[in-house]
C-alpha cells in the first residue's frame, strides 16, 4: 500500500522526547510535512507491536535507543488534495520516550534531529500535529507544576 492516496488509514508511531525541558524533533526529509520538524516516528510493520516501532524509527531517525513509556495521544493526520482526495490519511500513536543510549544522528527519512526548548515551539516551522501534541504536553506540565 502507498503512503500517497492510500486504500485505508495508515498505523504510524511517534516518540514524544522531552528531556530538561527540551523537546527532540527531527526535520522530515519526505512527504507530507517535508522540511518541517516532527516527532520522531514512522510506518508500523505488519506483524510489529506498536512499541517495538516507536524504538525502531527512533533509531533509524535520530540514532538514539530508547525506552518507550505511556501512551499520550492518539493523532489522525488527514490531508487532501485540491480535487478533494485524500491524499494521506495516517493514524499516530504518540508514545512517552526516554533515550537510554546512542549519539543523536540524523539519518534515514530525517534532515536533521535538534533538541528544542519547550517555549521555542511558537517559532519553528513544525507540522501541524506536531505542534497541537506539545502545547498541549505543554499545558498539562503547567497544570501538574501549580
Amino acid at each position: 500500500m502507498g503512503k500517497r492516496y492510500p486504500k485505508q488509514p495508515i498505523m504510524s508511531v511517534g516518540a514524544i522526547i522531552i528531556d530538561k525541558n527540551k523537546v527532540l524533533l527531527i526535520r522530515r526529509a519526505a512527504p507530507p510535512g517535508k522540511g518541517l520538524w516532527a516527532i520522531p516516528g514512522g510506518i508500523v510493520k505488519l506483524g510489529e507491536k506498536l512499541e517495538d516501532a516507536v524504538k525502531r524509527e527512533v533509531k533509524e531517525e535520530t540514532g538514539l535507543e530508547v525506552e518507550v513509556g505511556k501512551l499520550i495521544d492518539l493523532v489522525e493526520v488527514l490531508i487532501k488534495d485540491e480535487k478533494g482526495r485524500i491524499e494521506y490519511h495516517y493514524i499516530i500513536a504518540d508514545y512517552e520516550a526516554k533515550v537510554i543510549g546512542g549519539k543523536l544522528k540524523a539519518s534515514s527519512d530525517a534532515l536533521e534531529a535538534k533538541w528544542f526548548n519547550l517555549n521555542e515551539i511558537e517559532k519553528i516551522e513544525a507540522t501541524k500535529s506536531t505542534k497541537k501534541i506539545l502545547k498541549k504536553i505543554m499545558r498539562e506540565m503547567k497544570f501538574k507544576h501549580r
